[in-house]
């Protein structure tokens, strides 16, 4: 991506770059990312409340380190942004919901404490679809969060402010919630990076859960080493981990290692050919650099039958999480919300099992089948973002699941364009999470990237 601002241009490593050479103060980003809130978030709706004063405050102790050649971390003074389900204490903890539009956090999610000690700048809390359950972003209580490649377009959901805000040159990156897919589908109709991490390294304490079996926290940027820095202190490991998640390795490290990318053959009906023809060309691509790629089908899999499991799960749990609030002030969700929660609490016990157990039995049958190769290409979504009046993508989550049901690490990453211009994207499901993050990066790198919406290259 391109920004005619060379603050922005420079995402979270370019950052650090330029305030290690004092070229950049943090104030200075942070006041660029601020005006740039202010100029261009109103269409977008990607926030729902900025923390001038709090972010300008941490800026200045971030410059005031910097000057004494003292920073915390490799990403002391990077303005973020917090997807509105993780707790920032003092700001709204709403996960979408009307009913919890007035809460206020009164202590930080671990994964915020942790980027605090790392020095991180917040600039406020993002927009979400209501209660996390959702792949659109349309909030009856928030608005619409807009895809910044066109308005009406969803920016997908239901990370969809993080995706949003980080296409458009909002913040430098954004943490997110994924439970079927919610952080790597807005990276895919965003035409940016979003990775699902291994279940648990990022910490759900102090996260509104949605789904206690299926949530994780992930990290959106505009490249796959930007999220590798996000990643490595939200997830507050030790200063070697952290190295090693911050470093993306090089084609080198990849080739000997043997992966499978996924036949799109039998998906014909409901894959745009537009993403077939990408796919095929990144995959193409990739082995032309020489990493050895196997071309598998997930034989056994149901596709479908997994998505009503995962919902089913999905629902029940939100409906239990939120049981108080449903109970306690109903006029609060969305007639939908209501609809879906509600269904969810009434499922029968026997059902809600058979889905576990349906989960648990494909997980093996998965594990089994990616046994032989370090990671699985697949596309991320079945197509681009569409408007919020189609009624929707159909499929929208079933790639993206996958990484959920297994607990492993999902990195999604740009693979060019449609003809009208709208981002395409792979995802790399790997062992760990530096193959995941590397391998999306050298796919992606190898094909044609997405550029910069032109709206919000100023």
């Amino acid at each position: 991506m391109t920004f005619a601002n060379p603050i922005i241009e420079a995402g979270i490593a370019g950052l650090i770059a330029l305030y290690d050479q004092r070229a950049v103060t943090p104030v200075e980003a942070t006041q660029a990312y601020l005006a740039r809130i202010e100029r261009l978030g109103g269409p977008l709706n990607a926030y729902t409340s900025v923390d001038e004063d709090g972010a300008l405050s941490a800026a200045r102790a971030s410059a005031e380190r910097w000057a004494a050649g003292e920073p915390l971390s490799g990403i002391d003074g990077v303005p973020i942004a917090i997807k509105g389900n993780i707790a920032v204490k003092g700001m709204p903890l709403h996960a979408g919901i009307g009913a919890h539009r007035g809460r206020i956090a009164t202590e930080d999610a671990a994964c915020i404490a942790a980027l605090r000690e790392a020095g991180a700048v917040i600039l406020g809390m993002l927009n979400m679809h209501e209660g996390a359950v959702g792949a659109t972003t349309d909030n009856e209580a928030f608005g619409k969060a807009h895809n910044p490649y066109a308005q009406g377009l969803t920016a997908g959901g239901s990370s969809g402010g993080s995706g949003s805000a980080v296409a458009a040159g909002l913040c430098a990156g954004a943490l997110g919630t994924d439970t079927l897919g919610s952080v790597r589908i807005p990276a895919s109709f965003c035409g940016v990076v979003g990775h699902k991490p291994t279940q648990g390294l990022i910490s759900m304490d102090g996260v509104v859960a949605l789904s206690w079996t299926l949530d994780h926290v992930g990290v959106l940027a505009r490249s796959a080493q930007d999220c590798a820095y996000l990643l490595a202190h939200a997830a507050a490991v030790d200063g070697d981990l952290a190295e090693s998640f911050s470093q993306i390795a090089d084609l080198d490290a990849l080739r000997p290692a043997p992966f499978a990318a996924l036949d799109l053959a039998p998906f014909g009906d409901i894959i745009d050919p537009e993403l077939v023809t990408a796919y095929d060309a990144a995959i193409a691509a990739a082995r032309d650099l020489g990493l050895d790629i196997e071309t598998i089908s997930l034989e056994g899999y149901d596709f479908n039958a997994m998505m009503q499991h995962g919902y089913l799960i999905m629902t029940a749990e939100g409906a239990v999480s939120l049981e108080d609030d449903l109970a306690s002030g109903p006029e609060g969700f969305s007639a939908v919300g209501r609809q879906t929660f509600g269904w969810g609490a009434a499922q029968p016990a026997a059902n809600l099992a058979k889905a576990y157990r349906a989960v648990g039995v494909s997980v093996d049958l998965l594990k089994d089948l990616l046994t032989p190769y370090a990671a699985l290409l697949l596309p991320t979504t079945p197509g681009p973002a569409f408007s919020f009046d189609s009624g929707g993508l159909a499929h929208v989550a079933d790639f993206t699941a996958l990484g959920d049901f297994l607990g492993m690490p999902s990195c999604a990453a740009p693979i060019g364009v449609t003809k009208t211009g709208l981002p395409l994207s792979i995802q790399a499901l790997a062992w760990d999470d530096e193959t995941a993050l590397s391998l999306a990066d050298l796919v992606s790198n190898a094909a044609e990237l997405t550029p910069t919406p032109q709206a919000f290259r100023g």
